[in-house]
């Protein structure tokens, strides 16, 4: 919201990023421990004017005190509750507990702890870190108006086979050769809207958002890959993530867009040759060259159309 004064219009927000906490829940009826390690940033939409157009802060919220409202809502919280639900309790908090804030906008990642087995057994205390960050973001009004988004980085997945780039426009700059039979390797990077449009309306069962966490990354994986025993064919990485996206739109009622990232990360065929021994190593669909730069860059936001009316 633009505010003005002086003739002159201000934008502004001010907050705390980088906010790193750990909490563990210990249940004492089987002796199992619950552990997640978070980094919060919060960014605070309120009226200070006069912190900037005079020598006055005492409208402002100390960037400190924001720091130390994450610590103090992690001890508040005696049940456990998703990345999601934590993020809307600093929203609604910081909206309620100062009347100068209309808006507050909570953005966090979780990285991926994930509990050990030992024996086949899952351990009762004993975690190990995954591959993939789990993250949300919620905007919280005063009116209680919500805008939650839910989001994973950093996945990534290949497949050596099933994969093609055909027919696409060929002119005087192009060398890439046609092909129907290539590796495909990406890190997706995908996050997805959810239709909640205020804080009273999200589901109140107990870790709600974690399980749609788990479930939106099945079907983002088992798009990716097809059926276990014959894959399915890719013709581009658009193709594929437009598949993806529509899976997820279909599953999910509750999921009203979902934005996807997802980079064409190349390993190139290796042929080597000299004059004594032309084929030195000559490519059959077997030995790469990894690649992480310059790769290809495909992202695109599969949405749902609603009526007007």
């Amino acid at each position: 919201m633009a505010q003005e004064a002086h003739g002159i219009r201000l934008e502004q927000r001010h907050g705390k990023a980088r906010v790193r906490v750990g909490r563990v829940w210990r249940h004492d009826h089987d002796g199992s421990h619950h552990f997640v390690e978070w980094n919060v940033s919060i960014s605070l939409l309120s009226h200070c004017l006069s912190s900037y157009y005079r020598d006055d802060n005492s409208d402002i919220v100390a960037t400190d005190t924001m720091k130390n409202t994450v610590y103090v809502k992690a001890k508040e919280c005696g049940d456990r509750l998703s990345v999601e639900e934590f993020a809307i309790l600093i929203g609604k908090h910081f909206c309620s507990f100062y009347p100068q804030v209309f808006t507050a906008i909570v953005s966090i990642i979780e990285k991926p702890w994930e509990r050990v087995s030992i024996d086949g057994k899952p351990h009762l205390h004993g975690f190990k870190l995954g591959s993939e960050n789990h993250t949300a973001e919620a905007r919280v009004e005063k009116s209680g108006a919500l805008n939650l988004t839910s989001g994973i980085g950093g996945l990534a997945l290949l497949k050596t086979t099933q994969s093609g780039f055909e027919r696409f426009i060929r002119d005087k700059y192009t060398v890439l050769p046609e092909t129907g039979e290539r590796m495909l390797a990406t890190e997706v990077n995908a996050s997805w809207r959810y239709s909640y449009e205020s804080v009273a309306s999200i589901p109140t069962k107990g870790l709600y958002f974690t399980e749609k966490f788990m479930d939106v990354k099945k079907v983002l994986v088992d798009t990716f890959f097809g059926p276990p025993e014959t894959g399915v064919y890719s013709p581009s990485v658009q193709r594929t993530l437009y598949l993806m996206g529509s899976a997820v739109l279909k599953r999910f009622a509750d999921v009203s867009s979902i934005h996807l990232k997802m980079p064409n990360i190349h390993f190139l065929p290796v042929n080597l040759s000299t004059k004594e021994n032309p084929s030195m190593v000559k490519f059959k669909d077997d030995v790469y060259l990894p690649t992480d730069e310059p790769h290809g860059s495909i992202e695109a936001t599969v949405s749902r159309i609603t009526s007007k009316l």
